[in-house]
């Protein structure tokens, strides 16, 4: 399989993804498998789109194990690899598995370093803190996200945000 095939199937399938309200469940899952499919057998990229169609529709329950055999098996790179990381956490903390969640979630915050999705995954660990009745914690975490792309009260926003910790 050539790079060049990997990069095309997920420029289509982010292509289809962002039409995915112009599909049924069905057809948009059914699209997605098939660009899967064009992957090799196995294949990373391919397992993560399949799980994340799933997930698009509410089904957490059949996504995570493909998130789970994605990241197991090794070769997701870069934005794909930390969204199958973020995805399955989602997924995990719907189907009552929060601990599992926010564990993979600070492990990603710890090693992941910081990028485009980095405020992604703190909404989603300030979701699982909440769903563990650690509601303010959440909220500190959101608020010093949010602040960094306030046009003003960045710095008080921040500054709020970890102050809740305190209190």
């Amino acid at each position: 399989m050539t790079a060049a095939l990997k990069a095309d199937v997920n420029r289509q399938v982010a292509a289809l993804f962002a039409t995915i309200d112009d599909y049924s469940e069905e057809a948009f899952i059914a699209q997605v498998d098939a660009l899967a499919a064009e992957l090799p057998e196995g294949d990373a990229d391919g397992i993560f789109h399949r799980g994340s169609a799933r997930d698009s529709w509410g089904h957490s329950d059949l996504a995570v194990p493909l998130y789970a055999q994605a990241l197991e098996i090794g070769g997701l790179t870069g934005e794909n690899r930390r969204r199958a990381v973020i995805q399955m956490s989602s997924s995990l903390r719907n189907v009552g598995r929060v601990e599992d969640a926010l564990a993979t979630l600070l492990k990603e915050k710890e090693t992941g370093g910081e990028d485009h999705l980095s405020h992604a995954l703190d909404c989603t660990i300030a979701l699982c803190l909440a769903t563990l009745g650690r509601e303010r914690e959440g909220l500190s975490l959101v608020l010093v996200a949010l602040a960094k792309h306030l046009p003003r009260y960045n710095r008080s926003m921040a500054n709020y945000g970890r102050v809740l910790l305190e209190g």
